[in-house]
């Protein structure tokens, strides 16, 4: 994931300007200068007297994982905010239910009037089936509440790269993989595993393990060698392996999830009587 640079503003001296007297004065002008310059704005929402644009690497909310970026603007004054106290909530509205989906808490960058955080769609919206993004903040001891709906669409290139499924324990989780640029050679490869405790909840799932065992359906299912399984990593709440990619084209990634007591919970081998695993992810490149 790229790495975003955050800029307070960009200073232009102004110096020798002569005025109608003869007098020579130096002006400083200070040009404000968007901190996410070059990233997509996905949506604006407005209310409150605020508005709140939400940017991304990405040109839409997609069904995975969605990194995202927001600044909070005082309209009236036509000022970012900073250091606000934030919340949010994406909400599912389905026929018959509501749901949220895994995310994580809102944080703040180097620019402090910059926000991000994670959010994994598991699913994209439709004409009758919604999703609602709330946004809760607190300026100044004042607190505010925007909702508004965001449009979630399936991924451009239809691969998969969320899966939700009902574990051996009865259980439901939620696995993510993460952005990859993928490229013929060992790349590093990552995913977020998470639990469905209640509609609303889906916490980060630690210490398990994710088995991987790509292959090439087009070209005999044949696999790659040096591929490294995926273990967690506490820092980044993540898990992180090797993904060994030998030549372009269609790979699916035969997956096996593994509980901290080294219980199977989803996934078969792939054999010679069984050509994929019920739990995989897709990259074509």
């Amino acid at each position: 994931m790229k790495r975003i640079k955050l800029f307070l503003a960009a200073i232009i001296v102004a110096a020798g300007f002569v005025s109608c007297s003869d007098n020579n004065n130096d002006d400083d002008i200070i040009i404000e200068v968007n901190p996410l310059e070059g990233y997509n704005m996905l949506t604006k929402l407005t209310a409150n007297t605020h508005s709140i644009e939400i940017y991304s690497e990405q040109d839409q909310f997609t069904i995975g994982y969605n990194e995202l970026f927001f600044r909070i603007k005082d309209d009236a004054a036509d000022t970012y905010i900073s250091n606000a106290e934030v919340s949010w909530m994406p909400v599912m509205h389905m026929t018959e239910m509501q749901h949220s989906c895994p995310k994580s808490s809102v944080g703040v960058t180097d620019d402090t009037s910059v926000y991000s955080g994670y959010v994994v769609f598991q699913m994209p919206g439709n004409d009758t089936e919604y999703w609602e993004m709330t946004f809760d903040y607190s300026i100044d001891g004042t607190s505010y509440s925007l909702t508004e709906k965001i449009d979630v669409l399936a991924p451009v290139n239809d691969k998969r790269r969320v899966t939700v499924f009902t574990g051996s324990d009865d259980v439901r989780y939620v696995l993510a993989m993460m952005p990859l640029d993928p490229q013929v050679a060992v790349n590093d490869f990552s995913a977020m595993l998470f639990k469905m405790e209640s509609m609303m909840s889906f916490p980060n799932v630690a210490d398990y393990a994710i088995m991987i065992d790509p292959r090439m359906p087009s070209m005999g299912n044949h696999s790659s060698p040096n591929n490294v399984d995926l273990s967690y990593d506490a820092t980044s709440q993540m898990y992180n392996g090797k993904l060994s990619l030998t030549m372009t084209g269609y790979w699916k990634i035969n997956l096996k999830v593994m509980d901290d007591d080294d219980t199977l919970l989803k996934g078969e081998d792939v054999t010679d009587e069984n050509e994929a695993s019920s739990l995989f992810f897709e990259i074509e490149f």
